[in-house]
């Protein structure tokens, strides 16, 4: 029944728009009733990604599974599985990707999708790198390279209309956070924030040497010309 409803909402889609495609026509398409759609999905627009629930079932249940020997490549390959659900059927991937462009609102909602699926990688990893010293911000950085590269591989085919193999562009981008991110993690140095010159007249902070750096401070709205009449004045106090 979901894939009833997704075929005929994707119809009306392309035939209509999706502004212009309501539930009601959705199920007449589908010649079902209302509540079977509300059963199956809350609102119009989920009804444009059927398949993503599934999907980050399985890649959790993956992610349960796999031992902590390599976690890098475990939260890569569960990258994959996402892959491969769009791979399954490139005609209606495409035309979903053809339609998140065309409205701003599926992009928002495609948006929250992907970070559900980040969140899901990060959480694998604080469970492995533990969440004192630099093991949080490991893993959620780690997290966001991982659905980048997928997500730029993966865009790269859709834009091309789904021709050629997916995995190949999707591998390329995912080898290269396993070769950064891979590498064993060392101590992070200490970070010494410069301290800043004292404030000067006008809201303006001027260094001293060689190298002076001056900095101004203005309110928003401050006219062009009073910006360079200060500068110019710092300038000349230097």
């Amino acid at each position: 029944m979901r894939e009833v409803l997704a075929q005929a909402a994707f119809q009306l889609f392309l035939e209509r728009g999706f502004e212009r495609t309501t539930v009601d026509d959705i199920v007449a398409r589908a010649g079902v009733g209302r509540r079977s759609f509300f059963r199956y999905f809350p609102s119009k627009e989920d009804v444009v990604f059927p398949d993503h629930e599934r999907c980050l079932a399985e890649m959790t249940e993956f992610l349960a599974a796999v031992d902590d020997s390599d976690p890098v490549g475990a939260v890569c390959d569960a990258a994959r599985i996402v892959l491969r659900m769009y791979a399954a059927d490139p005609e209606f991937s495409v035309q979903r990707y053809r339609l998140t462009r065309e409205v701003p609102g599926l992009r928002t909602y495609e948006l929250s999708v992907v970070r559900r699926y980040e969140q899901t990688l990060a959480g694998h990893l604080r469970g492995r790198f533990g969440v004192d010293g630099d093991g949080e911000l490991r893993a959620e950085v780690i997290a966001a390279s991982v659905v980048a590269a997928h997500n730029n591989g993966l865009r790269l085919w859709l834009r091309s209309g789904g021709a050629g193999d997916p995995e190949a562009a999707v591998d390329h981008a995912l080898d290269l956070v396993r070769g950064v991110w891979e590498r064993p993690a060392g101590p992070s140095p200490a970070l010494e924030k410069p301290a800043l010159p004292a404030a000067g007249p006008s809201g303006i902070t001027a260094g001293s040497g060689d190298n002076e750096v001056i900095v101004m401070v203005a309110s928003r709205g401050t006219p062009m010309w009073r910006v360079v009449q200060q500068i110019e004045a710092a300038v000349g106090e230097s």
